[in-house]
């Protein structure tokens, strides 16, 4: 066990500790007493105020453990969004204390398939977009904000489709940013002109994220499915760049394209973008009927290693949806030929030190039903938008569904005896992408075939015959 987490625990496992937090309740009354110890609201009578003594005295002790003195902290409870996540990490560990990998009182990130009409035709499009169907009425939509913002929620991603093609969009992203989660926009960028460019910059988007598949039109347009589509993506870029909105390129790993992701990673330094991702390919939705264009473990092995060399040369951020990333990252640190970690892919969290390793241990790897979730045009809650479980609908309440899914529940025990990766030493690091594990074998707990951290069929063949 670190040090550093020993110390933590033994501030934040306190009973006494615990206990005044759980009292307190919600993560949103927690984010208000941080707000009283910065300064930014006033107590309202004794009890708030010994709460909010009590709160910021833990947490100095806790900042102190990592090195954080308390300017820096203050600083950086000014933004909504971290203090927001304190708060949830608060009330997790009083729910739950610490734990590898670290459960949640509520997801930090929920990514929203907010419609399933699309203008484009992915070869790959794990929603099989399209067509609008059966989805949340505007009111509706406005109470899920109401209910993720109320659970101690971060951060929403709107996805689908093609979110910026339906209507309630604007009125349902502003009405989030306003409550202080942070915003972001998954989009394949080909409706996005000045103007639309300006007004995502005005409804305080935090993140857009604009898919382009190769740098090569052809290529892109190919998997796309719509001639033009990769200039009209390349524009929706551009123009977010120029807005000066944080702008990211994501791309998903095939034959089809391995071979253009160096160009597109310089592509995405040429243009200004502030990161690119690439995602894996999961064979679900439409990507069931291109699986044969997935990557060996070999082949994603190798994209890897170049993604973290790309990673340390600094130019632009570059991650990749493979919990076997951190995988990569950890080992070149500890070898001396890396100094970056990137315990998840689905925040911006790259970061150096021994800190960083440990981190690595309570959130890293797939964050699927654990560190975030998925929801449906529909309001169906899934353990990830790449995997077809629905777990409940927020009409069932969207903290009820997430505390007491047995589902979610399964995918936060790294250490069952059920699990694939049980016997490897980078389980809480990795954990193997959950999702491929069901789009290949139908089984959230079997291990991920695009491992190159471990020879799996020999792991086969020995279970074999261990059973004889």
């Amino acid at each position: 066990m670190y040090p550093t987490i020993y110390g933590l625990r033994k501030i934040v496992e306190n009973p006494a500790v615990r206990a005044v937090i759980k009292k307190i309740s919600s993560p949103t009354k927690i984010e208000r007493l941080l707000e009283i110890y910065i300064g930014i609201e006033k107590p309202e009578g004794i009890k708030e105020r010994a709460y909010s003594a009590f709160i910021s005295k833990t947490i100095r002790k806790a900042a102190e453990m990592f090195d954080i003195d308390e300017d820096t902290l203050k600083e950086g409870l000014e933004d909504i969004c971290y203090r927001k996540g304190v708060a949830n990490v608060l009330r997790s560990i009083s729910e739950f204390g610490v734990t590898m990998p670290q459960k949640l009182y509520s997801p930090f990130l929920v990514v929203w398939n907010f419609t399933k009409k699309c203008n484009l035709k992915c070869r790959h499009c794990y929603a099989n977009a399209g067509k609008a169907e059966d989805e949340l009425s505007l009111e509706d939509r406005l109470n899920v904000i109401d209910q993720l913002n109320d659970a101690g929620v971060v951060a929403v991603s709107f996805s689908g489709g093609e979110p910026l093609s339906d209507r309630d969009f604007w009125k349902v992203a502003e009405y989030a940013s306003d409550k202080g989660l942070y915003v972001s926009v998954a989009t394949n960028g080909t409706l996005i002109d000045r103007e639309t460019a300006k007004r995502l910059k005005e409804i305080d988007t935090g993140y857009v994220e604009i898919s382009l598949d190769a740098h090569t039109p052809a290529i892109h347009d190919s998997f796309r499915g719509v001639h033009g589509a990769f200039n009209r993506a390349l524009r929706g870029i551009n123009n977010c760049v120029e807005e000066g909105l944080i702008t990211g390129i994501a791309t998903t790993a095939t034959r089809l394209n391995l071979s253009e992701i160096p160009g597109i990673i310089d592509l995405a330094e040429e243009v200004g973008a502030y990161r690119l991702i690439v995602f894996n390919f999961i064979p679900t939705g439409r990507g069931k009927d291109i699986q044969k264009l997935d990557l060996s473990a070999e082949e994603r092995g190798k994209l890897l290693e170049l993604l973290y060399d790309k990673l340390e040369e600094g130019r632009v951020q570059v991650f990749s949806t493979s919990p076997t990333y951190a995988v990569v990252a950890t080992q070149r640190v500890e070898e001396g030929a890396g100094t970056k970690i990137t315990p998840t892919h689905f925040a911006d969290v790259c970061m150096q030190g021994n800190n960083a390793l440990m981190l690595a241990d309570f959130i890293g790897g797939c964050g699927a039903g654990r560190l975030y979730c998925g929801m449906e045009p529909n309001g169906d809650i899934t353990p990830c938008v790449f995997i077809p479980i629905v777990v409940g609908n927020v009409r069932d309440g969207f903290l009820n569904v997430w505390q007491k899914s047995e589902v979610l529940e399964m995918l936060r025990n790294r250490d069952s005896p059920d699990y694939a990766c049980v016997d490897c030493n980078y389980r809480y690091v990795c954990g193997g992408c959950r999702a491929r594990a069901y789009g290949y074998f139908d089984n959230l707990l079997a291990h991920d075939p695009g491992c190159h951290i471990k020879d799996w069929q020999k792991i086969k063949i020995r279970r074999t015959v261990e059973t004889f």
